[in-house]
Parts: C-alpha cells; structure tokens; sequence
C-alpha cells in the first residue's frame, strides 16, 4: 500500500464520518508529497509556516494541521480537551459528563471520565476511544476520537506512516506505572 493510501485510511478512520472523501484524499496526497520531498513541497508552498525545528516531519504537520476541530482535538487541561470533544457532538448529543468536573481532577482520573463517556457513544461501534495523536505543538494535549472497533487498525496505520497515536488513558496509565517502579 502506497504512503498516500495508507494516510487515506488512518484519516477516514480518525475523522469518524466527519471529512468528505475528496477532503481527505487531498490532505493525503499534499502529505505524501511533503514526506516524499519535503523541500519541493515547500518550494511550491512557500506561504507555509514550518521549518526544521519542529518535532515533526512535514508531512505529519500537514495531515495535522489540515484536521478540522471536529476532528483533532486540543487543549491545555483535560476540562479543555473535553470541552473541544463535547462542542464537536453539538447539543444533539447528551453527555452525563461536564467539562468543569474535570478542571481539579489529576490526569489519570479526568483521562478514566473521559473514555468512560466515550465508550458510552455509539454502542453498535463500541463507543469511542480517545487516542494522543502527534505531537501537540501548542497545547498541552492533542487526541483524536477513534471507534473503538477501528483502534487496532488505527494503530496499525499510525506505525505504517510514521505518526505517534496511542490511546490516552492506557497510555498515560503505563506510563505512571513506569514512574512508580523506577
């Protein structure tokens, strides 16, 4: 599979029916083009803002800069990327779970509320989980929503292209338990 058709699947699959087709085709193919030669793909795009101090690759920064905010979310505290979260459903959608509960709650407990909400949406796919996607460059956090039946593959197609994603809460979990034992 070719690095565009790849980026084509991971984006369908993390924008969760919220990107036309041609939308995400084109974000896949101006991606596969800046990892394939990053500097040509500026030389045509000279009114693009990245250069070689950012953590990332071009391509990784266009697949996440082209992500609409109902797609990839950030903040700087949980309250905030819940609330980013939230606002995308709209009102039609009843969440048990307010943004304001999470403001004084450490991380690993806000990240729990949040995947147990999350599962709770839309059953016939297995609810939702949240996964870090990338390297956040302005906020603090940065997740994707991903049907819970699509994770394996998700994760898959982010080692496949190169792009970090792991689902939040299992990963900040481990991570702690890390901590604790050294």
């Amino acid at each position: 599979m070719s690095m565009q058709q790849s980026l084509e699947q991971l984006i369908t699959l993390i924008s969760s029916g919220c990107m036309r087709e041609e939308e995400i085709s084109r974000i896949a193919a101006e991606a596969a083009q800046a990892y394939a030669a990053p500097g040509d793909f500026l030389a045509a795009n000279p009114d693009i803002n990245f250069d070689d101090s950012f953590p990332i690759p071009l391509g990784e920064w266009v697949v996440v800069g082209s992500l609409p905010d109902t797609v990839l979310f950030q903040g700087d505290s949980h309250a905030q990327l819940f609330q980013a979260i939230r606002d995308s459903f709209g009102p039609e959608v009843s969440f048990v779970l307010q943004a304001k509960q999470l403001q004084k709650v450490e991380p690993l407990k806000a990240l729990n509320r949040i995947q147990v909400q999350l599962s709770a949406l839309y059953p016939e796919k297995q609810g939702y989980v949240l996964v870090d996607f990338s390297e956040p460059l302005d906020d603090a956090y940065q997740a994707v929503l991903v049907y819970s039946c699509d994770l394996q593959q998700v994760m898959e197609l982010a080692v496949e292209v190169g792009i970090y994603a792991a689902p939040a809460y299992e990963s900040l979990r481990a991570a702690l338990q890390e901590t604790d034992q050294g």
